[in-house]
């Protein structure tokens, strides 16, 4: 079964948004393999944000970043990616479509509310860099035998 990284960032947590965007997740059936709440450090941040580092504006980042704690979180489904991704909507918060989690609640290009992995190869990473394989759990949600196909079951 396909996974990817979810990140709840400080905005949302400030603004009380953890219930609302975790909830959109298990409506739509995706499974929460993995969850924690912790303070980012500069040196994952920096790690996470790399192809960002170098640019003018990284600092900012971090500094949001560190404002608050994060959720972190592994979710689990059937083409989890492409869903979630759909699901934040565009990074620009202005051009994000109602419905999506960036379009409801964001009007900014650093208060995203959300980071999510943007291919299954990048979610293996970044899964890596803030789980380890014991944090992630494996059970059974009893709506899988309605989401999958039986060739998707195997």
């Amino acid at each position: 079964m396909e996974r990817t990284l979810v990140i709840l960032k400080p905005d949302a947590i400030n603004r009380g948004l953890i219930g609302e965007v975790i909830h959109r997740f298990e409506r739509k059936g995706m499974k929460i393999a993995a969850m924690k709440m912790e303070h980012l450090t500069d040196n994952i941040l920096e790690e996470h944000y790399a192809h960002l580092a170098t640019k003018p504006f990284f600092p900012s980042i971090r500094s949001f970043m560190k404002r608050a704690p994060s959720v972190l979180m592994v979710l689990e489904g059937r083409r989890v990616v492409d869903v979630v991704r759909k699901m934040a909507g565009v990074t620009e918060g202005v051009d994000a479509e109602p419905g999506t989690i960036r379009g409801d609640f964001s009007l900014s290009i650093q208060n995203t509310i959300i980071h999510a992995s943007d291919s299954a190869e990048t979610a293996k990473k970044e899964i890596k860099r803030f789980f380890k394989e014991s944090e992630i759990l494996e059970y059974n949600k009893i709506d899988s035998e309605m989401i999958y196909s039986d060739a998707e079951k195997k």
